[in-house]
């Protein structure tokens, strides 16, 4: 007779040591992810603070297009810390690494770049930066924004097709993390 290794019986139980090493880890763990959080947390605000500072400043100094797009800037970074926030509080909740947040990370972080772009080279166009060499650095602008907006949309595949493939036990794990869906299972319909 042939004993069944996947069976609780016959696997080997952890010692004492194990399962202490592991619940240290664990709690390390959370700790780590704890103080990411709280940082981050404070880097959001901060960042927020600095946007709100920036637009008082260009309204009450008559702003131009640049300092709409400095508060544009700092929002985006705002949003990016608040997203990498969201992941971390995903990690601490299932204790599992979801990867959708950071492809949304990388999607903001490039539309931010694009936008410095767009800035830099309406600055280039003027007469005085033409002169000296804004030509070559505007044809090089272009084609680094080119690059980038196809970025954007491997981004955006991307993070449909994980949308669209992601497993049952995935979906249940992610709303139950975000705390949008129950942890128990559908009911199996009557055959």
């Amino acid at each position: 007779m042939t004993s069944n290794p996947q069976s609780p019986a016959t696997k080997p139980r952890e010692n004492r040591f194990q399962l202490l090493s592991a619940e240290s880890l664990s709690l390390v763990e959370m700790v780590v992810y704890a103080a990411i959080g709280v940082i981050l947390a404070l880097a959001a605000m901060f960042a927020l603070f600095t946007a709100g500072q920036t637009l008082w400043q260009g309204l009450s100094a008559a702003g131009s297009a640049k300092t709409v797009v400095e508060v544009i800037d700092r929002l985006l970074i705002v949003l990016v810390l608040v997203e990498i926030l969201h992941t971390v509080r995903i990690s601490i909740r299932s204790h599992t690494l979801v990867t959708e947040p950071f492809l949304v990370v990388g999607l903001i972080a490039t539309i931010r770049r694009m936008l410095v772009i767009t800035l830099d080279a309406a600055n280039l166009t003027s007469a005085a930066n033409w002169a000296n060499d804004g030509a070559a650095r505007l044809r090089a602008s272009m084609f680094e924004l080119g690059l980038l907006g196809v970025i954007v949309i491997v981004l955006v595949v991307s993070i449909h097709i994980l949308r669209k493939s992601q497993s049952p036990y995935e979906e249940q794990e992610t709303n139950r993390s975000e705390g949008s869906g129950s942890a128990t299972p559908a009911k199996a319909t009557p055959a």
